[in-house]
């Protein structure tokens, strides 16, 4: 029987093909089971990174304004803003003292000056 194919040889083939057909769409199941869930993941992923982003540009946007207070309540800046109000009160003070004296010179009634045009 040493060329010979016999009835055994051809179970046994067959059974070879059976197995490894089976095995092909066992693995073809799974590769479809193990794609679904990457591009499940990956959706995920991209859904994370989408958060990411809109978080990481409202941080900044809060860094931004944090800066700037920080840059307007600067010691300098207050010192400056501080001498400017002192400033403006000194003339205040000046331009309600000088509205007092120029109100008791008038006094509601303006003095008579002396004309070379005469009314009568």
């Amino acid at each position: 029987m040493d060329g010979a194919i016999d009835i055994r040889l051809i179970v046994t083939l067959g059974g070879i093909l059976f197995s490894v057909a089976g095995a092909a769409a066992v693995g073809k199941m799974q590769i479809k089971a193990i794609q679904d869930t990457l591009s499940d993941i990956e959706s995920r992923l991209r859904k994370i990174d989408q958060r990411i982003d809109h978080l990481e540009n409202g941080e900044a946007v809060v860094k931004q304004r944090l800066d700037i207070l920080a840059k307007m309540n600067s010691p300098e800046n207050l010192r400056r803003d501080h001498m400017q109000i002192a400033h403006i009160l000194a003339d205040i003070a000046y331009l309600k003292a000088e509205s007092e004296r120029m109100h008791k010179i008038h006094n509601g009634s303006h003095p008579l000056i002396a004309s070379e045009r005469k009314a009568t």
